[in-house]
């Protein structure tokens, strides 16, 4: 029978971070003056010339009114508690706090207010070459890395050839790291960050710079210290990386958490309210470039009826309609063809429908022509969707324009096809094939 004691040590241990009404605040200074307003160097000494004297002769004048001071809550009122083993996704818009919180649980940065308990040793990855030191090679900075963490010498020379291998950077380990381009650097920090032994292993979007493989290889680490028993803390806007490694999520909007559960409810909660449908666009012209010689001037999403619409279910059609321009270059450059390309809310490619795969061929026109895109059984699962327009030259060595995310559909469920609530995980297409006994 264990004592008082040590169950009260075991409930301790089974607890990697616990986070108690965590808070971050900045103090944003506002300088009165248009937000237009360039300064020039000569212009700023001479402010801070007249500033001196105006003190000088008035020292106890106050000078409020040149600058105003804003609290910014970067973070406010965070709780939660993270168990050993697990694997942690966050994610939340761009400013949202992710990384804020990261560099707080790394010890990077001090909260202002509340309480952190973290049991183990951590290591992170928070930006490219976290805990490198430029003038040291990557030999040097691999026991550099290993000493900060509190490993003795024979640790970090049990785990170099296996470091080194992940890495790939064997050429380069005694050369200095100021001179790594930026994916080797991320490629040692990060084999340096996952093999030297940590027991809570930190991650920020900072792999985006590797290659796909080493991504792949980033994942399948990290996967593989969970399994082992380590705790994963990764922040990503790859929600296909962030669902295929985490099982618990942390959903942050404006410094605050609004929802801590299941990897794939927090998914489906940020996805639903991260940008809200928008069916139609509008081109506007007097940002194209003047030489364009064709451009996307409008784009919609349209239902049977060829009427505005956002939200479809599965099995209805959808259309999609938009014009192409004629910019101020009149000359003829030869034929083109446009594509339209559907991505996921996560950003998952669908498909990429091409004028030319459809034999379509677009004629010449002087000013404008419109064109519609008929689908009749759409058979997408519920969810949110992402529509961009491409057009350029017939052969595709050109790009004339590229509406980039210009239009969000969604499909629910329901619908002639099925009654059935279908989850946005179970698929990407609703297929209904001919069945037969044999």
């Amino acid at each position: 029978m264990p004592t008082a004691c040590n169950l009260h040590n075991y409930i301790l241990m089974s607890t990697a971070i616990k986070v108690e009404n965590l808070g971050k605040k900045y103090i944003i200074q506002h300088q009165q003056q248009s937000r237009y307003q360039y300064n020039s160097l000569g212009e700023s000494l001479s402010r801070g010339i007249k500033s001196l004297g105006k003190n000088l002769l008035h020292p106890f004048h106050s000078n409020t009114k040149a600058e105003s001071a804003e609290e910014f809550w970067a973070l406010k009122d965070i709780n939660f508690e993270i168990k050993q083993g697990d694997r942690v996704g966050i994610i939340g818009r761009n400013g949202a706090g992710k990384s804020t919180l990261l560099k707080i649980l790394s010890r990077i940065t001090h909260p202002s207010t509340g309480r952190i308990t973290i049991n183990g040793r951590v290591s992170s990855l928070l930006e490219v070459g976290t805990g490198f030191h430029p003038e040291l090679t990557g030999r040097e900075n691999i026991f550099l890395n290993g000493a900060i963490l509190g490993m003795h010498k024979k640790e970090i020379q049990r785990k170099f050839d296996e470091i080194v291998d992940f890495a790939e950077v064997e050429k380069f380990l005694d050369t200095p790291v100021k001179h790594y381009s930026s994916g080797m650097y991320v490629r040692l920090a990060f084999a340096v960050a996952a093999h030297l032994e940590p027991e809570i292993l930190i991650v920020d979007e900072v792999l985006a710079v590797g290659d796909f493989e080493f991504q792949k290889k980033c994942l399948g680490r990290m996967e593989k210290a969970g399994n082992e028993g380590k705790t994963v803390l990764f922040v990503s806007h790859n929600i296909a990386s962030i669902r295929k490694l985490c099982r618990v999520g942390v959903l942050l909007i404006d410094g605050q958490i609004n929802l801590f559960s299941d990897i794939e409810q927090v998914i489906s909660k940020y996805l639903t309210t991260s940008t809200p449908v928008n069916p139609c666009y509008k081109s506007k012209e007097e940002f194209r470039m003047i030489t364009k010689q064709y451009f996307v001037n409008d784009a919609s999403v349209l239902n049977s009826s060829e009427n505005l619409c956002g939200t479809f279910h599965i099995g209805e059609t959808i259309n999609f309609k938009f014009r192409i321009k004629r910019g101020l270059l009149k000359k003829t450059m030869g034929g083109i063809k446009a594509a339209l390309e559907i991505r996921s809310n996560d950003g998952l490619k669908i498909a990429n429908i091409i004028s030319s795969d459809c034999s379509f061929q677009i004629d010449s026109f002087d000013d404008q022509i419109g064109l519609l895109i008929n689908i009749e059984d759409i058979r997408l699962y519920p969810g949110e969707y992402i529509l961009s327009i491409w057009v350029g030259t017939l052969d595709s060595h050109e790009t004339y324009d590229y509406a980039n995310e210009c239009i969000r559909f969604e499909i629910v469920s329901g619908g002639k096809l099925t009654t059935r609530n279908l989850p946005r995980n179970d698929g990407l297409f609703f297929f209904t094939p001919k069945w037969s006994t044999v």
